[in-house]
């Protein structure tokens, strides 16, 4: 399939070759282990055990990088297992990370929990701000990380900006593309060198699957993830391959809907007289707009704002909603409303990055959006 197809075309065709036995027109789910051998390494196409490679997610991982406008991507168990992968690929111990002081709490407690016990360090600054992304370097700096939109905060990181301070410093860029998908952004082609996606969220986009996925352009990187990904075997089973590359053919359609509704979600919080602060970088007000602007082609569903009345107030809208389903994760069809400081990132408390007490998450979904003002405003009382 060639990248100069479109998105669109790109998302239901690349990796999706005809079954050659039958012509199904979707690839089947490779349901199997091992593989017979013709003769003692007489591999057929390449396949001996399906932790190293299984048919289905072969195609997930080839359409993964032509989305991505990468050379190669990589299907894991989960988005954690993506980034675990990662880190042992690109660190040794002794080795320092920059990371966001908006992040995802299972990516901070990864660093500060895990890594930090194998002997790396990791440092928290403001990727918004270049001037404290190149403050933060050290001459053991292997990575800057950076989440834009973040989560919860939805900040916005200029991505080709902080890739020339990587590049200067001689360290690899790390984008999480989570939030924005690779129809709404495209990390690689602003100059970073991997893009990290839980593709349990817009990529699935049914939340009824786990998984992650690397993608990346230098031959080298990407043979050394491979390397390790078999190595430690968190890979991405047939089935949830399977389902995510299913999910994939209607994602910009559903990205469309996401962006439409949210944009009008943000709206009316912005009116309303119970909410103090709303962050959504498609709000003009918002500091990370023009940046947001200039590098997506639109903003994503994703809205957070602050609560009048504290945490408890923000609890309560959470317990109150209805049609937005009180749930961690995000990115499916369905609406979500989550409390992030005691739901998806309890993990940060005490720390740099410990998210405000009266901060509440929306994933906009793709419902009738007058139902989902109507769910909000009485949420809201």
């Amino acid at each position: 399939m060639s990248d100069q197809h479109s998105f669109e075309t790109l998302a239901i065709h690349a990796g999706n070759t005809a079954d050659p036995l039958t012509g199904a027109v979707v690839p089947p789910i490779y349901q199997v282990s091992t593989y017979k051998q013709d003769g003692v390494g007489g591999l057929r196409g390449g396949y001996e055990y399906s932790r190293s490679a299984n048919p289905t997610r072969t195609a997930l991982e080839e359409n993964l990088a032509a989305l991505e406008g990468g050379r190669r991507g990589l299907a894991f168990a989960s988005g954690l297992a993506a980034e675990d992968c990662l880190l042992r690929t690109l660190l040794t111990p002794g080795d320092h990370v920059v990371i966001p002081n908006d992040a995802y709490g299972g990516t901070f407690r990864l660093f500060a929990k895990v890594a930090s016990r194998w002997g790396v360090e990791f440092s928290v600054a403001d990727t918004s701000d270049v001037s404290a992304v190149r403050a933060a370097l050290t001459p053991r700096t292997k990575a800057i990380w950076v989440e834009t939109p973040s989560n919860p905060l939805l900040g916005i990181t200029d991505i080709a900006a902080v890739a020339g301070v990587a590049r200067q410093a001689g360290v690899r860029l790390v984008v999480d593309n989570t939030f924005a998908s690779p129809y709404l952004q495209q990390p690689l082609s602003l100059g970073a060198d991997v893009v990290v996606h839980s593709t349990t969220k817009y990529m699935g986009g049914h939340s009824d699957v786990v998984g992650g996925a690397l993608v990346v352009s230098d031959p080298e990187l990407a043979e050394e993830l491979a390397y390790h990904q078999n190595a430690m075997g968190a890979v991405a089973g047939p089935f949830d391959a399977w389902l995510v590359l299913r999910g994939i053919k209607t994602l910009s359609v559903r990205m469309d809907r996401h962006d439409e509704n949210a944009t009008k979600v943000a709206d009316l919080l912005t009116r309303h007289p119970k909410v103090t602060q709303v962050l959504y970088p498609g709000l003009p007000e918002h500091p990370g707009h023009e940046v947001a602007a200039k590098q997506m082609k639109a903003f994503g569903g994703m809205v957070s704002f602050r609560v009048a009345g504290g945490e408890e107030a923000a609890v309560e809208v959470c317990n109150r909603a209805k049609l937005f389903t009180l749930g961690e994760s995000l990115g499916g069809v369905e609406s979500l409303i989550e409390h992030p400081g005691r739901m998806t990132h309890a993990s940060t408390a005490g720390s740099l990055l410990e998210v405000p007490a009266d901060l509440v998450r929306l994933s906009v979904g793709i419902e009738n959006v007058d139902d989902l003002l109507a769910d909000l405003t009485q949420a809201l009382g």
